[in-house]
């Protein structure tokens, strides 16, 4: 005897996850962009997820290979990823 079932998948479609507190809206025109081929220690320090030795390895790499040619190029430094450097997009220039 052969018996023979059917059951039916379906898929559903769930909702993304919000990962990470990153916010996605354009800067303040109050707030200037901080350029990052000029910017001291100091200013380097009050964007977000920069402590004094990445600002200090953000002027390292900018004293040995030269001012950054696009800002997605900070993430050539150690110790900025991709995820710290959308935190901060809003807030740096490279003019």
């Amino acid at each position: 005897m052969l018996v023979c079932a059917l059951t039916v998948v379906s898929c559903v479609k769930l909702p993304r996850r919000q990962t990470g507190t990153i916010s996605r809206t354009a800067p303040l025109s109050s707030a200037p962009r901080v350029n990052v081929n000029e910017a001291s220690l100091v200013e380097l320090e009050k964007l977000p997820g920069i402590g004094r030795g990445l600002a200090q390895r953000i002027v390292a790499h900018r004293a040995e290979y030269g001012p950054f040619r696009r800002s997605e190029h900070l993430m050539m430094v150690r110790g900025i990823s991709d995820r710290r450097f959308r935190a901060m997009r809003a807030l740096i220039t490279t003019e």
